[in-house]
């Protein structure tokens, strides 16, 4: 959780959580509202359709109190719960931290509402982490949301109900009125068909989808109908549980034939999709590709599927309990094996255009649309490494998702999919050479590097073996990049001049290639040839700019910030910062943003600040804990901090420098960046995609001693 959040606010908001049109239910949200007060845990339960996810929303949102809501209803494996709460609680590390001790070194200290919609099919992971985290963070509270409770101590069920009369009339006319049809407060069909429906909202709304072509009283008709036929009469011993799978069945009888199979079809899918990807993945066999979307918006029309605007554009999703049962009748087929390879395909060739396009001006896109797939990424991913011809593919996908594992800051994720590729049998090559220098690399940014040396050995080894050039350059290059952070100059010069000559013989040019580039010119100003390192950035620079390349860019425009800032030129120097921060945050990119807000804070020192400069130390060294690579007492990345706090301290004095600092560190990752960028309110309109960049260490050595006290301090500040 973002220590800037407001009071009050949801941490990670959740677009596809509809909260308009919420009807009645006002004695139960002041019920749940008085459990929250009086326990840590409180768990809705009730049958899939009563409303609780809605409920929950709605309470959370009413609490002064930040809180974060956790979608898990997409989540298919209990490994990927923990993630799943870091994601939504926009939480960036790029250690080998598991992802729970991220969460318990985040959340100590702060208070926080956490909101676990859609555990059911996962609750002994989600129990075992509830615990854990109750035991261990003071001012967590948990509202989770399932259809069980999670049955461990402390728990407080809140068992929901149906909605009275009242409500389920109101709901019903509240949804008619969305599709254009007008409905009588007092009509009796609609009461009786309410009463049938036994008060359950999902079901209410998705007969109201149907007044299009149907009257209540026709509706009331066809149900009854339905009810007789599944119940033998004895309406009395319906269970709600059966009330709404008889309400979806019924829906799912009045489509046509052609939307019961893109019913069951979109059952693969995990969380939302697009319209692209319907159309691929469910066309074929009785249904044109042409004809999805005319299908796809009667099933929209009908409740069957909700339409979302999101940041990468109109997306679609089915409610979990409606997707279930199209997914039986898709087993039902026995068209599943087909639709889940249709799946698995579309999201590698999507994987495929997406690396090649995040060496262009749409990178921001991008990572925007990586983020949004990462459910069916995941999905196939597991699919491919699962399946016994899957091998080669499960590589491929893992290793072309490089930009997203480092470029969008989900290291360890990457690394978990990575590790399981390369441990299946040996062969599939390229592709397995590409999981192993990726693999290196993510470790490396971890600052893991025994098993970054052992990827890429063996990777240089195979492909010298099988005389693959590609994957040798790259294999040298991260070789070389490791050297860079390990203070080795005279080696990562070596190795990372070796690189580009390789990558300049077989005709690469992308992101990494320029990464390598920047990284030689790191090792040229550490050695003290500063007009080279600075010819080679623009140099790097031009080239970025002619494709619209930013990842890349930003680390040029650091490098060049610090030649200007050596030659006496501040105001240079914090405009080429200020430039490289801003695109380094929108990336959420950790070590990218830390290295520039300390070069900040000694331009800021430089022009006559060091209390200012104080309090962005303070902030960065909030950021460094959740930083992988091991570069505290490093004699070349430790240098602007050094010299900055020297100028400081001895222009403050001690106690009022840590005053600043202690300033800093209570600042916000969101709200640092603002400070760093001299704007008094939090930065708006940045891009979709979460996570951190990090690619090459650029920071310039500035002669100075080892690691301060002040900066040791920060590394365990998190």
């Amino acid at each position: 959780m973002r220590s800037d959040q407001p009071e009050g606010t949801e941490v990670n908001g959740n677009p596809s959580l509809e909260l308009d049109g919420f009807v009645g239910r006002s004695a139960e949200l002041s019920r749940l509202a008085r459990a929250l007060d009086t326990s840590r845990l409180v768990t809705v339960t009730g049958p899939g359709g009563i409303g609780k996810s809605r409920l929950a929303a709605r309470v959370a949102s009413g609490r002064c109190a930040p809180w974060g809501r956790v979608e898990l209803a997409a989540v298919r494996d209990p490994e990927f719960v923990d993630y799943a709460v870091v994601e939504a609680l926009g939480l960036t590390d790029h250690t080998t931290r598991l992802p729970r001790e991220t969460l318990l070194a985040h959340l100590a200290g702060r208070r926080l509402l956490l909101v676990l919609d859609g555990f059911e099919h996962l609750v002994d992971a989600c129990a075992a982490l509830v615990v854990d985290l109750l035991g261990k963070v003071p001012g967590l509270a948990v509202l989770a949301v399932g259809r069980r409770p999670l049955a461990v101590s402390g728990e407080q069920v809140f068992a929901l109900g149906p909605l009275s009369e009242d409500e389920a009339a109101e709901l019903f006319r509240e949804r008619a009125g969305r599709h254009g049809v007008a409905t009588a407060g007092g009509d009796p069909h609609v009461r009786e068909l309410c009463r049938r429906l036994d008060g359950i909202p999902l079901a209410i709304e998705l007969a109201a989808g149907r007044l299009g072509a149907l009257s209540p009283g026709q509706l009331l008709e066809r149900l009854d109908d339905r009810f007789r036929l599944l119940t033998g009469g004895g309406r009395d011993a319906l269970p709600r549980h059966r009330t709404l799978r008889t309400a979806i069945g019924w829906s799912h009888e009045l489509c046509t034939p052609g939307e019961r199979l893109l019913w069951s079809r979109l059952s693969v899918f995990a969380g939302q999709f697009d319209l692209e990807a319907a159309e691929y993945v469910c066309s074929g066999g009785g249904l044109h590709a042409d004809d999805v979307l005319d299908v796809l918006s009667a099933l929209l029309a009908q409740s069957v599927v909700t339409r979302e605007e999101t940041a990468t554009g109109v997306r679609y999703r089915m409610l979990d309990t409606v997707r279930a049962y199209g997914a039986e009748w898709l087993e039902a087929t026995g068209d599943a094996v087909r639709l889940r390879r249709r799946h698995r395909d579309w999201y590698v060739g999507l994987a495929t255009w997406c690396e090649l396009e995040w060496f262009s001006p749409r990178q921001n896109e991008v990572a925007a649309r990586i983020e949004a797939e990462l459910p069916n990424l995941r999905c196939a991913l597991e699919y491919c490494l699962t399946e016994p011809d899957g091998a080669e593919l499960g590589l491929h996908l893992a290793g072309s998702l490089w930009f997203c594992w480092v470029g969008c800051g989900r290291l360890s994720e990457g690394r978990h999919w990575l590790e399981r590729s390369v441990e299946l049998e040996p062969g599939h090559e390229p592709a397995r050479l590409k999981a192993l220098w990726v693999l290196g690399h993510v470790a490396i940014l971890q600052g893991d590097t025994v098993p970054a040396l052992a990827a890429l050995q063996e990777c240089r080894e195979e492909a010298e073996r099988s005389a693959n050039p590609t994957a040798v350059a790259y294999a040298e290059h991260r070789t070389g990049c490791l050297a860079l952070v390990s203070d080795d100059m005279p080696r990562a010069e070596r190795l990372l001049r070796s690189s580009l000559a390789r990558y300049q013989e077989i005709g690469e040019l992308n992101s990494n290639v320029l990464m390598a580039q920047v990284e030689l010119a790191m090792a040229r100003a550490f050695l003290g040839d500063l007009p080279d390192a600075v010819r080679l950035c623009q140099d790097v620079r031009q080239v970025c700019e002619d494709h619209g390349e930013r990842w890349a860019r930003s680390y040029a425009l650091y490098v060049l910030a610090y030649a200007a800032w050596s030659e006496g030129d501040a105001a240079r120097a914090r405009e080429l910062l200020t430039d490289c921060l801003a695109c380094a945050h929108a990336f959420h990119d950790l070590l990218g943003s830390v290295l520039s807000i300390e070069l900040l804070a000694l331009v800021t020192v430089t022009e006559g600040d060091p209390a200012e400069a104080a309090v962005l130390q303070g902030a960065a060294a909030s950021l460094w804990p959740s930083v992988g690579l091991p570069l505290f007492g490093s004699v070349h990345y430790d240098a602007p901090h050094e010299r900055c706090e020297a100028t400081a301290r001895e222009r403050l004095g001690d106690q009022r420098y840590e005053e600043c600092v202690r300033q800093g560190r209570s600042l916000g990752r969101d709200a640092a960046v603002s400070r760093a960028l001299r704007r008094t309110r939090p930065l708006e309109g940045l891009p979709a995609p979460r996570g951190s960049v990090r690619h090459a260490r650029v920071t310039l050595d500035m002669q100075q001693p080892a690691a301060s006290p002040t900066r040791k301090g920060g590394e365990t500040a998190g």
